[in-house]
């Protein structure tokens, strides 16, 4: 009722007919719950590309759903950043070119990639699931067959991207993970940027990318509890693929290729290593997006192995992630993404469980007491968490004249205010 209630207030201030319409659809679709309006709304907003305001509103995302049938609700509301979309449009715009050159099988490619739209946009408000710790890129709608025939919105979130920047920048991560001091310097001077890039071609390209092959079901019914380890994880090589290929440099996007091999130094340390803080001493890991960053990273690291493309390092008591070969590396994660696109085009559930269970759930649980214990002394909490800001109304009689930005005193604040203000369900069934 609260959200129909607010969305009805949008319709009337509305910034063109087609976002007016894409909020008439949802609402339509909260009255009646009919899945039809669902799909109806997805693809009306897709056609949106002309308002600098836009809002990610519904029951989206089923990545704490095993069966990744059960999404959870969230709302983004955001702005445009007109200066930043100049980068993430020169991707999209050679989004032809990145299917037409991908290492997947031809029969896996499309034809024709259909309409993705990119933008870099500045949130205002974020709430349910995208809260307190939100994404930093959004690839919409999730069903396949609307991404086909009517395209995708890829969203890179400007502002959180910038916040995880800078409260990293002089943590002492660098200095106490990175193995030399190259690779030190290179992840000062292009870190920043690498992340950017690989955010961009993981939402832009990634996602949109690839297509499943006739008569095959969707990702969720085919590949089951592995579908959202899957996606990330071919979402994420392609991304890797194209990083370290001169094509970004040729449109303006990266300077150098050591923009790639910062990535791929950050992309290995992540994957086999630094991600570990995040799990408890003895859990498996179970979250989709870090089981896909370490199937990439271990599996590389296995395929590597006979011709030393990734090292393990020890020094002074310490173990690093050293790449040996990056233009080797690079052939790996195309093997990589071949078959990862075999696997989601055909629904190989088999090869997806193996894949899945050999490499991205089980940890080493020396390396991962290492890992814990020197990260430990940095005092780096492992998740981020945003204070978000209260927008309040500047009134002239009854007239909104202006919005005043307003924030809590601390994180724990803010909690109890949004759960004094809105828990709008019983505690009693």
């Amino acid at each position: 009722e609260k959200t129909v209630y607010w969305l009805e207030k949008a319709v009337t201030v509305a910034e063109n007919e087609t976002q007016k319409k894409t909020f008439e659809i949802l609402i339509d679709y909260y009255k009646t719950g009919d899945l039809k309006k669902w799909d109806e709304y997805n693809i009306q907003w897709v056609t949106d590309t002309a308002a600098l305001v836009d809002a990610v509103n519904g029951f989206i995302e089923d990545y704490g759903d095993p069966l990744n049938y059960k999404a959870a609700f969230e709302s983004i509301v955001s702005f445009k950043d007109l200066e930043a979309t100049k980068r993430i449009g020169a991707i999209s715009k050679e989004a032809q070119w990145f299917e037409d050159n991908s290492p997947i099988m031809d029969e896996h490619k499309k034809k024709n990639v259909t309409g993705i739209s990119a933008k870099v946009i500045t949130v205002a408000v974020m709430s349910g699931d995208a809260s307190p710790s939100p994404p930093i890129g959004i690839n919409l709608p999730n069903a396949n067959w609307i991404r086909k025939d009517h395209g995708s919105k890829s969203v890179t979130l400007g502002n959180i991207v910038d916040s995880y920047n800078k409260a990293s920048a002089s943590n002492g991560f660098l200095e106490e993970f990175a193995y030399s001091k190259e690779e030190i310097e290179r992840a000062k001077k292009y870190g920043d940027l690498s992340g950017n890039l690989h955010t961009d071609m993981h939402e832009v390209i990634g996602h949109a990318s690839g297509q499943i092959n006739p008569g095959i079901g969707t990702p969720g019914q085919t590949l089951k509890g592995y579908a959202s380890t899957i996606e990330e994880t071919r979402a994420d090589l392609v991304a890797l693929y194209y990083l370290l290929d001169p094509k970004l440099i040729e449109i303006g996007v990266m300077p150098s290729i050591e923009v790639g091999k910062t990535e791929y130094d950050g992309q290995m340390l992540n994957g086999l290593m630094t991600q570990l803080a995040r799990i408890k001493l003895g859990d498996d890991i179970t979250q989709a997006h870090m089981r896909n960053r370490q199937l990439i990273s271990k599996w590389a690291y296995e395929t590597g192995k006979e011709n030393n493309v990734i090292e393990f390092k020890k020094r002074d008591g310490k173990t690093f992630v050293v790449i040996n070969d990056y233009e080797k590396l690079r052939e790996i994660f195309g093997q990589q993404l071949k078959e990862i696109q075999r696997i989601t085009s055909e629904g190989d559930f088999e090869a997806a469980k193996n894949l899945v269970e050999t490499y991205g759930v089980k940890i080493d649980q020396e390396l991962h007491k290492e890992v814990l214990e020197r990260y430990g002394k940095l005092k780096i909490a492992p998740y981020a968490g945003f204070i978000n800001p209260k927008l309040v109304p500047v009134y002239e009689g009854d007239k909104i004249v202006d919005v005043k930005i307003e924030y809590p005193e601390d994180f724990t604040e803010q909690m109890m205010f949004y759960s004094k203000q809105y828990s709008l369900l019983p505690t009693y069934n």
